[in-house]
């Protein structure tokens, strides 16, 4: 069965796959990126002829279950962007949609074929935009304390931040990844409009199981949430398990008919 794999690109990253040596990109993933909404542009690919959509049963790492995505090659992708104006999406996002528009594909060609996804056309001082960028993330890292945040969700972030200066996917322990509440809830299906109000109490329910388990609180980790920085609760894939046994038990029916229609 294919596996996702993310590719970083201008602070965030394309969801792809490759299904037989030929790419393929999540719609939803994307459309996310760029603030749209997924429903519309999902009818919008149906109704055109040089549209290729193609429904996948895809592993996320570290995850027991499967999900069915709908997934776009790329062909379609740069067809697909070329078609949205950028007066459709938020000013914050235009400059993002450019550079979709502009590098997705070569960045999903350089990923799949070449081994890494930095833009072959980046000049020189976007080049060291990106080594002072990491280096200062790495920085930050390095001044967390193993007493306050998890030691293998530090090592983690490390080892991602100098994989995406690298082009390459960072040499982690899958279960080492780190794992966020909100990006479970949106791989299982919680629409936008919930997710504040539901990732709370998540949050609060999976802490609860943590610390029955365990004996002691989850650690904590600096993250971005709703545009600010924020002290949340640090995770691996390790404790998905804790993520889907509160999933399972207070979420699982009220989201599973919504995951459903939006695979189809």
């Amino acid at each position: 069965m294919p596996s996702l794999v993310q590719i970083p690109f201008h602070g965030t990253n394309l969801t792809a796959m490759s299904d037989e040596g030929k790419p393929l990109v999540s719609l939803r993933h994307v459309c996310e990126s760029l603030g749209i909404d997924t429903d519309s542009q999902r009818k919008k690919l149906l109704n055109k002829s040089w549209a290729c959509t193609v429904l996948n049963t895809v592993q996320v790492p570290g995850d027991t279950q499967t999900r069915k995505w709908l997934m776009i090659d790329r062909r379609t992708m740069t067809m697909w962007l070329a078609t949205i104006e950028p007066s459709r999406v938020k000013p914050a996002a235009r400059l993002l949609l450019e550079a979709f528009q502009n590098e997705a594909a070569d960045a999903l060609d350089a990923y799949f074929h070449d081994g890494g996804a930095i833009n072959p056309r980046a000049t020189e001082s976007q080049l060291d935009e990106m080594q002072r960028k990491a280096k200062f993330q790495l920085e930050l890292i390095n001044l967390a304390r193993p007493s306050i945040m998890d030691a293998k969700f530090l090592d983690s972030k490390a080892r991602i931040v100098i994989a995406r200066a690298l082009g390459e996917e960072p040499e982690i322990d899958p279960l080492d990844m780190p794992l966020y509440a909100e990006e479970y809830l949106k791989d299982n299906g919680v629409p936008k409009r919930d997710m504040a109000g539901t990732r709370s109490m998540f949050g609060r329910r999976v802490s609860n199981v943590y610390k029955d388990h365990y004996g002691v609180a989850p650690k904590k980790a600096a993250n971005e949430v709703n545009g600010g920085i924020r002290s949340i609760n640090s995770y691996t894939e390790r404790d998905r398990w804790i993520f889907d046994q509160v999933w399972n038990e207070f979420y699982a029916d009220k989201y599973s008919v919504s995951m459903f229609q939006e695979a189809i």
